[in-house]
């Protein structure tokens, strides 16, 4: 593989979509005793900012093509929010299991990252 080669992310990327996940349920399920309009803005943001905001050569459709460092942002913001969210929302045994998901997506995101920020 050349040192410009995406690297194979099969493995990360079901952690990453399995983070992911629980960022979309968690959030607005922590935030809709306060704030049902906040809890549905997580979402739409959650979802749509990875839509919309993508850097070139990571996905095959790019609508608006950003650094890679926006794009690890954007994957740091759904692990944080994930982590805090199971923390708030659901009972301690699930926000650790969550917590474990988070860091072993991190890890497993590192290959990737370091070829964004190589872009």
């Amino acid at each position: 593989m050349s040192s410009n080669a995406r690297p194979d992310d099969r493995a990360s990327s079901a952690f990453r979509f399995a983070t992911e996940l629980v960022a979309w349920v968690a959030t607005p399920w922590a935030l809709a005793p306060h704030s049902v309009p906040l809890a549905v803005l997580s979402v739409v943001v959650l979802i749509g900012l990875p839509t919309i905001f993508s850097t070139p050569g990571d996905k095959r459709n790019v609508i608006v093509a950003v650094p890679g460092h926006v794009t690890i942002a954007l994957v740091v913001l759904h692990v944080l929010a994930a982590v805090a969210a199971a923390w708030v929302a659901w009972h301690a045994v699930a926000a650790a299991l969550v917590s474990v998901l988070a860091v072993v997506t991190v890890v497993l995101e590192l290959p990737r990252w370091r070829w964004l920020v190589s872009r």
